[in-house]
């Protein structure tokens, strides 16, 4: 099956990009972001979970946490390259909220069939959700999992959680003795104890969470195989969250050079910042091309989807560290200030650049897709 050459981004998905953009431009500006979040410059302060929830549920209410769960389990069931474009306007506002971690348990628990029902259900509920599979090295593979699962009952800790301090439940890979399993948790069940991590990025909480014998519901046995069918898609979306921050810091600095004066010029006139911004422009457009031809591939050529979405947010993280130099460098004194803004989407990027594996690690794992194929 060949991807249209639109990539399927129908008017409905044009609407719902506008009307994010609308949104957050309404409601959520970089003034209202960074008094929310970054009060305190101490570097000894505590991690704390700060985010907008009156807003959030506005978010809830129109629906944007259904659009990865299927039709007939309650959901929208939007194609992934109309979800892309709401995860790019997310990025632009850097909205603190757990939509990314809730899209991407909701296509893992769609990954997982039948027995994800129930889970999707508490979605469809108001519920939301983030993954918790990573171990204390870093290690997204299910595999690696340092959670064990026996009689239904989880001890161990998942470490890396994202978003842990704003959702209600946890999708836990565990190991028990005869495969790798998934679990649906409440964030607030007895024997769940979680810490937050200090992290650099400001506008996402990250925690490690503790399960001392945890009540949890199976929800699948096959974790690898339902993580597997999930992963170009969770990755993608990480990668368009990227393309709207580069979007945002792109703009916002071509917005500063144009002001501000030197050498009674424009600093945009010199050709010194001219060429580096167009150099961003030209970055973010080849990442933002990669992410709806991966999104597309998932809707339309699932055998290439893991291959583009590899490609995709390969080229997002590259395009996050230029992007986040430039800004800070065109800036001059002021970019790397507390006071102003663009450190807050430098941070963001940073942390978007590790999360689900940096770009070396997505060329290694793309090489060995196209070598394999070639043998």
């Amino acid at each position: 099956m060949s991807q249209p050459d639109d990539f399927g981004f129908n008017e409905e998905a044009a609407l719902l990009k506008s009307s994010a953009a609308k949104f957050f431009s309404e409601h959520f500006s970089a003034d209202k972001l960074h008094a929310l979040v970054a009060q305190d410059p101490s570097p000894d302060r505590a991690p704390t979970v700060q985010w907008d929830q009156a807003l959030w549920q506005q978010m809830v209410d129109l629906g944007w946490t259904l659009l990865a769960v299927p039709e007939e389990q309650g959901g929208v069931g939007m194609p992934l390259v109309g979800v892309a474009g709401l995860a790019e306007e997310l990025g632009k506002a850097a909205f603190p909220c757990p939509l990314l971690a809730t899209l991407a348990a909701s296509y893992v628990l769609t990954a997982c069939g039948e027995q994800g029902h129930g889970a999707l259900a508490d979605i469809v509920n108001g519920e939301t959700a983030t993954l918790a599979l990573s171990n204390a090295t870093g290690s997204w593979s299910p595999a690696d999992t340092n959670v064990v699962a026996e009689a239904g009952r989880l001890n161990g800790t998942a470490c890396f959680v994202q978003d842990a301090g704003k959702v209600s439940r946890l999708l836990v890979c565990a190991r028990s003795q005869q495969s790798l399993e998934l679990y649906w948790v409440a964030a607030n069940a007895a024997g769940v104890q979680l810490q937050q991590d200090a992290i650099l990025d400001l506008t996402r909480d990250q925690a490690h969470i503790e399960f001392r014998d945890v009540e949890a519901q199976l929800v699948s046995g096959a974790a690898q195989d339902a993580m597997d069918a999930a992963l170009p898609a969770i990755w993608t979306l990480l990668a368009a969250d990227m393309v709207g921050a580069g979007e945002w810091q792109l703009q916002t600095t071509v917005d500063y050079v144009k002001q501000r004066q030197q050498f009674d010029h424009p600093l945009g006139f010199f050709q010194a910042v001219k060429h580096p911004l167009v150099n961003v422009m030209i970055a973010i457009d080849q990442a933002k091309s990669l992410v709806f031809n991966a999104a597309c591939a998932v809707d339309c050529e699932p055998e290439k989807a893991r291959q583009y979405a590899h490609m995709a947010k390969a080229s997002a993280s590259d395009m996050a560290v230029f992007a986040s130099s430039r800004s800070v460098q065109c800036h001059g004194g002021i970019g790397f200030t507390w006071e102003c803004y663009v450190h807050l989407f430098f941070k963001r990027q940073k942390h978007s650049e590790m999360l689900w594996g940096n770009a070396a690690w997505h060329r290694a794992r793309l090489a060995e897709i196209l070598i394999d194929a070639a043998a």
